[in-house]
């Protein structure tokens, strides 16, 4: 039966970077990259595969260009695993690793941000992570893993970030909730939450005002501590010491004081 791993949202930051790592071990046969910008997912699809002409046992990498989001991302999903079911109708193919991490923010208060947008980011980073995680499950088995990309803003309110907050709140609910049900399967399930990290997340949510997010961690560091600690069956995945921090101390504070207070104190810039 052949093994695969699926990276969403591969084209940069974390999603690359998942690629990178888990393209380095003999986790699976198959890599699997999608994401909407092709010219990236192929530099990485090129890079793996000749690592892969070195080391025989690295996984064959495979970039797909699909749009994620919504409903009709999920069906796009969908096709990719129906069309591979048609190719290895005989050998069949287990979900060895499921990253589930396409998604984005926005800054800036809620009533002055583009609805459109806002609602995109539901679509994505809701919907989208829903509906790819129940198409994926059944084609995973004991030993499997689904690592689903949440945030340290998962654990309260904040204004100027209200509804990415609250998409990650939604992502760390439902990752906690579905390690519960597939426990007996022997599957595992670990929601990322991370802080600050240096990736292009500022540059998209700000549309352009902030190039780089404020004091972040390295991604290198949070992507390993996480393959790691969801392969531990660990249910959340925080690296730094100060996301670990912060989240404990979420269960003390109150709610609307936390959104009150950040948002006015910690605006969060948009063109």
């Amino acid at each position: 039966m052949k093994r695969i791993a699926i990276i969403t949202g591969a084209s940069s930051g974390m999603g690359a970077e998942f690629a990178r790592q888990l393209g380095e071990e003999p986790c699976a046969d198959e890599l699997w990259l999608l994401a909407r910008r092709l010219d990236r997912l192929k530099e990485l699809e090129s890079a793996q595969n000749k690592a892969r002409q070195e080391n025989p046992s690295l996984p064959l990498a495979r970039a797909f260009q699909i749009d994620l989001s919504g409903r009709s991302g999920v069906s796009a999903f969908k096709a990719l695993l129906d069309a591979e079911k048609l190719i290895d109708k005989d050998q069949g193919f287990e979900i060895r690793i499921l990253v589930n991490n396409a998604g984005f923010g926005t800054y800036g208060p809620f009533l002055d941000t583009p609805l459109e947008t806002e609602l995109d980011m539901v679509d994505l980073n809701v919907v989208s992570l829903t509906g790819i995680a129940g198409l994926a499950l059944p084609f995973m088995q004991k030993g499997s893993v689904l690592i689903n990309t949440a945030s340290l803003a998962a654990f309260l309110p904040l204004g100027n970030f209200s509804v990415y907050a609250a998409t990650k709140a939604y992502v760390l609910s439902f990752s906690e909730s579905l390690a519960a049900e597939v426990a007996d399967r022997g599957i595992k399930v670990c929601a990322l939450c991370p802080g600050s990290v240096s990736t292009e997340f500022a540059d998209v949510a700000s549309n352009g005002a902030r190039k780089e997010v404020l004091g972040g961690k390295s991604v290198q560091k949070t992507v390993a501590h996480c393959i790691k600690a969801a392969r531990q069956g660990k249910k959340t995945a925080l690296w730094a010491l100060k996301w670990k921090f912060t989240a404990f101390m979420s269960r003390f504070v109150g709610r609307y004081f936390v959104a009150r207070w950040t948002y006015l104190k910690c605006p969060r810039p948009r063109k």
